[in-house]
């Protein structure tokens, strides 16, 4: 197992999906398809909704032992209280639990390195009729940050759980890691890549100048927090009968059309009406945080900003993460189930990694004895350049890449913006394609790398789908 040493599910703040008051998978569902505008998977939505809850009982909660809270949370554009959570920690607590678990576990051999990209005999083999193969893939190209060394990793079966792409975007909640590696290296693969114009934006990321954004979790909307513009007044009533707690695009688009509105660089969340108590109870990480930047939330507003949060789409895949390449498998944020449609819904995502990995390794147990012979070709050896790269060029490049996403291709996107992304990445992408091959390997030049594919396949996306719809929003 491989590892770059931090995931996007310890970052979830809010919690996971479980089984409500009153509520039935039907219900689950309506929400879920409502969040995504109508463009979910039903039969991802199905497993999901049926299978979800026993697998949160029988592994989150029998098996790890993961100590959520007795209530239910509620959360944005969910009909009843059904989200389980640990403080405003929820991913951190699940992912110390199967982190435990896998220590413990004397057949996971867990690493930490990057991989370059994926192997696969049409690309990479010495036998030059391989060509002609059915598109699969063997294993991948590693790089040892710590040696400085490429190695060949052969495997039965590869299985990508990379995250997200939010890095891409100026403001972003997502951990630095979050360059859409698992995607790149897929595409470059030849795998099917879909939905990749649906990036949802986060309502609340707590706004401090020069710093990276930090989440401030939905469920403080849910808990009551208010949003205020630059005048400190309410104005999500004037957007959406369920005001704080519309759906993410919505109170996304709100707010940023309030910040165009008055020239402000954000705008605000008030808990005010909470007591000390209470928050350190509840969101003791978050009043932490803020408290640590001069905030304290029972006293005064934080200030805010949208930020890219999930990408809804990534690489294609089935009920049992397969994708369209074989033996290549894709679960979490890093795949497109279909689940989320246009939009995800709050706290789905912790859920569907839980669904499609236990349907994933279900699956590979009960086939492996069944498989066909495993071909593992003949293959190049990675070539690698020798020119040190220059980080003030990646640094450059970096900011070029997230300046132009979230300003052309970003909460609201229309024709002219989108043709001028598509002009400046492709430039872009030729110059770091040129540095990339004379470079010296590194982990932050096979991010960029990644990175600038990443944003085009979005920016390509957003061009192609002229239909606003959930969190692709567009204007004439």
């Amino acid at each position: 197992m491989l590892t770059a040493g931090t995931s996007n599910s310890s970052c979830a703040q809010g919690g996971i999906v479980f089984r409500g008051k009153g509520d039935s998978p039907q219900l689950l569902m309506q929400d879920i398809e409502n969040a995504g505008a109508g463009l979910c998977n039903p039969e991802a939505m199905k497993a999901l909704a049926f299978s979800g809850p026993l697998r949160v009982e029988e592994i989150l909660q029998r098996q790890l032992k993961v100590p959520f809270e007795t209530a239910l949370a509620h959360e944005a554009a969910h009909s009843v209280p059904r989200i389980l959570h640990h403080k405003d920690r929820t991913g951190q607590a699940i992912v110390d639990c199967f982190m435990k678990e896998l220590q413990n576990n004397t057949a996971v051999e867990l690493r930490y390195a990057i991989a370059i990209d994926l192997i696969t005999p049409s690309h990479h083999s010495k036998k030059l009729t391989d060509l002609y193969l059915p598109a699969s893939c063997v294993g991948a190209y590693v790089f040892d940050s710590q040696s400085k060394q490429t190695e060949i990793i052969f495997a039965k079966e590869t299985l990508l759980a990379t995250g997200g792409l939010g890095e891409v975007y100026l403001h972003t909640t997502n951990p630095p890691e979050a360059r859409g590696d698992g995607i790149a290296m897929a595409f470059r693969a030849g795998a099917r890549i879909m939905n990749m114009e649906y990036i949802q934006f986060h309502p609340t990321a707590l706004y401090i100048y020069g710093e990276r954004r930090f989440l401030l979790s939905e469920t403080l909307r849910g808990e009551g927090a208010r949003l205020l513009n630059a005048r400190m007044e309410p104005f999500m009533h004037k957007y959406h009968a369920s005001g704080e707690l519309a759906a993410r695009d919505i109170v996304s688009r709100a707010i940023f059309h309030e910040m165009l509105q008055s020239g402000a660089d954000h705008l605000w969340l008030d808990i005010t009406s909470k007591t000390k108590p209470w928050l350190l109870e509840r969101f003791p990480v978050i009043y932490a945080h803020c408290l640590e930047k001069g905030i304290d939330l029972s006293e005064q507003p934080a200030p805010i900003v949208p930020a890219a949060h999930y990408g809804c789409g990534g690489v294609a895949v089935d009920l049992v993460g397969k994708t369209s390449i074989h033996r290549l498998r894709a679960i979490g944020e890093v795949s497109c189930t279909g689940l989320h449609g246009a939009n995800r819904l709050a706290s789905t995502s912790l859920l569907e990694g839980l669904v499609w990995g236990s349907a994933a390794a279900d699956d590979l147990l009960e086939h492996w004895n069944k498989r066909d012979s495993d071909y593992f070709p003949p293959v190049e050896e990675w070539q690698m350049g020798q020119q040190p790269a220059d980080p003030a060029l990646i640094r450059q490049d970096w900011m070029t890449i997230k300046q132009t996403m979230w300003n052309y291709v970003g909460l609201i996107r229309d024709q002219n913006r989108l043709r001028r992304s598509l002009k400046m990445l492709r430039e872009l992408q030729w110059e770091i394609d040129s540095f990339y091959e004379k470079g010296e390997l590194s982990s932050d030049l096979i991010g960029l790398r990644n990175g600038i594919l990443v944003a085009l396949l979005v920016a390509q996306g957003a061009w192609r789908n002229r239909r606003s719809l959930g969190c692709h929003y567009r204007i004439s």
